[in-house]
């Protein structure tokens, strides 16, 4: 799975987003993630990927893209 395919799977299973709405351009905010509920979706990231993610910050106002995008980037390193 891809790390895009990943995070979608989280956002459907976990937090309930309708897959229709989940596009990269979408704010986070939109997805109705609150800063708890990003906190949340942080650790289920980095439990499924093995990846440490503490240093990533984001906030509701990010676009979904730009959450895979720094997923990714740790994912490579």
């Amino acid at each position: 799975m891809s790390t895009s395919e990943e995070i979608n799977a989280l956002l459907v299973t976990r937090f309930g987003t309708d897959p229709d709405a989940i596009r990269p351009e979408v704010p986070l905010r939109q997805l109705r993630l609150d800063s708890l509920a990003l906190e949340e979706l942080r650790l289920l990231i980095e439990d499924r990927m093995g990846i440490d993610l503490e240093d990533v910050v984001l906030s509701s106002r990010d676009t979904l893209g730009q959450l895979v995008a720094a997923v990714h980037s740790k994912a490579a390193a």
